[in-house]
């Protein structure tokens, strides 16, 4: 199958699906594809008492705030699913699903997107498939002789899995500090942080958290010094599980070890703990291995972006990574400035 529209956007979580709303309005013939086959893009794989930071009026995408979970102040990853399935259906978004693109290509005046379900030809693209998908794993010695189990964030789910177990959690951001909190009631938890743990004050939710990164764009359109938006708060939300756990003095962190070694970790000064399961809550990168074809990454294996649009690629355009795409562009709050804009210099380069 071959198929030709103005635009295409590859991934249908939230930032997918708030430049869906953008484009629909601005009457930009388009198609969404996603590789997932329900509507949720990553919030339906996180952990089970994942929660937001903010309240769902402060967490909603584009045109429609998203409505209170009953009995909860911060919604939990289901109702967001719930939210983001009941928003592509609001807005009659056109997704296709699964649909997984294998690469973009320029082909004459168009990019060829193509995929295991046909190929599209196309004006101008928007990929946003997040980072969910790349989980980081650091480079730290020993990681192979260690004889016990390694997940990364992405695979964890719950702390019954883990009950009286050793386990060592890797990470001193929200994801590390949240899961961290899950498992300090019912396993022997060591947390290990690169520096000791930095809470937000716990007054600040998202709401804060999109202010400073609003303050950022502003600063820096304007010509102004960096304010140091939302790294300059802290590193951690802390929501109430994790309060919670800190208060009760179950979240006391130990700082990063040396190695692995066949039962555990070991620190420089040669202690060690013993560990059935580590988990490593390092992050994510971006999943651009579809723009490959396209040769754009620089020599550190970033994109260069104006705004969202590719410097040396003008009909890409990249959504919801992180800063770099737009500030708070990877929250549902803060997709939506972002996702409005490149959708207006799309509705723009298409009508020329």
């Amino acid at each position: 199958m071959t198929a030709t529209t103005q635009a295409v956007v590859i991934g249908g979580g939230q930032a997918g699906l708030a430049a869906g709303y953008h484009l629909r309005r601005l009457g930009v013939d388009f198609v969404v594809l996603d590789a997932q086959s329900t509507p949720g893009g990553a919030w339906q794989h996180t952990w089970d008492s994942l929660h937001l930071f903010s309240p769902a009026a402060f967490s909603s995408l584009p045109g429609r705030l998203m409505p209170p979970q009953p009995g909860e102040e911060y919604p939990d990853a289901a109702h967001v699913v719930s939210y983001l399935r009941d928003y592509e259906k609001r807005y009659d978004l056109p997704v296709q699903r699964p649909v997984r693109v294998a690469g973009v290509r320029r082909d004459g005046e168009l990019l060829r997107v193509e995929t295991d379900f046909g190929t599209w030809r196309t004006r101008a693209v928007i990929s946003a498939t997040g980072t969910w998908w790349r989980p980081f794993l650091p480079a730290v010695l020993g990681r192979g002789d260690f004889g016990g189990e390694q997940l990364h964030t992405v695979e964890y789910r719950a702390p019954q899995d883990f009950a009286g177990r050793r386990v060592i959690v890797v990470g001193g951001g929200n994801s590390g500090a949240q899961i961290a909190a899950d498992l300090a009631y019912d396993t022997e938890l060591t947390w290990v942080t690169q520096r000791p743990p930095r809470y937000l004050a716990d007054d600040i939710d998202g709401r804060a958290l999109f202010d400073a990164a609003t303050a950022l764009r502003r600063a820096l359109d304007e010509g102004r010094s960096d304010t140091g938006g939302v790294a300059s708060l802290g590193d951690i939300v802390a929501v109430p599980p994790v309060r919670a756990a800190r208060d009760n003095g179950l979240l006391k962190a130990a700082p990063m070890f040396t190695r692995l070694v066949p039962g555990g970790v070991e620190w420089a000064d040669r202690t060690r703990a013993e560990a059935d399961t580590v988990i490593w809550c390092a992050g994510f990168r971006p999943a651009l291995s579809h723009l490959a074809p396209l040769q754009l990454r620089g020599v550190r294996g970033h994109i260069p972006t104006t705004g969202t649009r590719a410097t040396a690629e003008p009909r890409l355009h990249l959504l919801g990574y992180g800063d770099w795409t737009g500030p708070a562009s990877a929250t549902l709050i803060g997709v939506g400035r972002p996702a409005r804009d490149a959708a207006r210099e799309i509705a723009e380069l298409v009508r020329d």
